[in-house]
């Protein structure tokens, strides 16, 4: 648990770096992202370009762990992504959303599948500036 939890501090580090590469590094070189049962982003590359959507939409992006959970063969890794929606195109407005990524590990001990989900009709309506409902 304690390497876990480690693996999951500097993924959280490498979320709010700025570098969209440093957390595609964290999969397994065809590694999959999934969010809210979305088209997977498969391999490191796509993995980075989903990772940088985000960082543009928020350059000042802050994610923090709220718990890591062993649940059998896969991990739950919890967080809030805190950010001010003022990349190109942006409202302006600031948005906290917490969601979670269930993680299956390959044998190389990094990231072969995650299931990421969060309540993307809060998000969107913090998108446009109307309060959230939590």
């Amino acid at each position: 648990m304690h390497d876990l939890h480690d693996f999951a501090t500097r993924y959280t580090a490498a979320w709010c770096s700025q570098n969209a590469a440093s957390v595609a590094a964290f999969f397994s070189p065809q590694g999959s992202l999934t969010i809210n049962s979305g088209t997977p982003a498969v391999g490191r590359p796509a993995i980075t370009a989903a990772a940088q959507s985000f960082m543009t939409a928020f350059p000042d992006i802050e994610i923090r762990m709220e718990r890591i959970v062993q649940r059998g063969d896969h991990a739950e890794y919890h967080w809030t992504l805190i950010g001010t929606n003022t990349g190109p195109g942006g409202t302006g407005n600031r948005v906290r959303i917490s969601g979670f990524e269930s993680w299956r590990f390959g044998s190389d001990g990094l990231i072969a599948e995650s299931q990421g989900k969060f309540d993307s009709a809060d998000y969107m309506r913090q998108l446009a500036g109307e309060s959230s409902s939590t």
